[in-house]
């Protein structure tokens, strides 16, 4: 036991040197942010002086979570600030894209407000864009806290480092995975299960591209595996359930399983 406490005191002792805020507050200033584009999300709405006054709280609200991180970061918390709430016009954008994307994608949705409201891949989205946005400005961990609350929450895991082109649906959603250095092209849905991810976990490939590309005007069904940095799936082409891709395809392509579990490339 002594031996424990001495360790338990090591790792305190550098955990208390990082000065990462709580992993609640880094939710918290995300979810603000939602909740102030997109009033549908809580269902409270602001007046128009304080909408002004929440776009001051939101910069000051991610500069004191910056505040203490210091030498990790590549600018002053200030800049760094000042800098997101720059690229806050075109999560904006993005997400209601995004939103638009998913109520023509899904006949179950009647409206807008239910799809912002209450659909998990339009919050998992959003907290992917936020995310993305403070990934862009060099901000270490706190992209990823904020990608894994929402992970939680939906079953939805999208790491904050893919890049995402506007017009994405998830529908249900539920065991999707989007890894690091995947790039998806505009217009593209997925359905649950979805795994875009890598063909070797091997440490020395950090680096290196290992997730696929997903061009435009693509449909992936539930349960499809596709994998490898290498692998491009071509624009326009439609993936079956539970197909297990390693290989690029060309445009336009349909790809499914026959029958007797071979897949059938058109």
């Amino acid at each position: 036991m002594k031996k424990l406490l001495e360790q338990l005191k090591a790792r305190h002792a550098a955990a208390g040197e990082s000065a990462y805020p709580s992993s609640e507050e880094v939710w918290a200033f995300c979810s603000d942010l939602v909740n102030w584009l997109f009033p549908e999300h809580n269902g409270k709405v602001l007046d128009e002086a304080a909408l002004e006054q929440y776009a001051v709280k939101l910069e000051t609200q991610l500069q004191l979570l910056l505040a203490n991180m210091g030498p990790q970061l590549k600018d002053s918390p200030e800049a760094i600030a000042r800098n997101f709430m720059e690229q806050v016009p075109g999560i904006y954008a993005d997400l209601t894209k995004d939103a638009e994307a998913i109520l023509q994608g899904d006949p179950a949705a009647t409206c807008l407000y239910e799809v912002i409201r209450a659909y998990p891949g339009f919050y998992a989205i959003a907290a992917y864009r936020v995310a993305h946005g403070l990934h862009l400005l060099k901000v270490p961990l706190l992209p990823r806290v904020i990608t894994e609350f929402a992970h939680a929450r939906t079953g939805i895991d999208i790491h904050p480092s893919a890049e995402i082109a506007p017009w994405f649906c998830i529908d249900h959603g539920t065991g999707v995975v989007i890894g690091e250095t995947t790039v998806i092209g505009p217009h593209v849905k997925i359905y649950q299960g979805v795994t875009l991810g890598a063909l070797s976990i091997d440490k020395s490939m950090a680096r290196d591209k290992r997730h696929p590309t997903i061009e435009e005007h693509v449909v992936i069904y539930a349960g499809a595996t596709i994998l490898g940095g290498d692998t491009v799936i071509g624009h326009h082409s439609v993936i079956g359930g539970n197909v297990w891709l390693i290989k690029t395809v060309e445009p336009y392509s349909r790809i499914y399983y026959k029958a007797d579990g071979s897949i059938k490339v058109i």
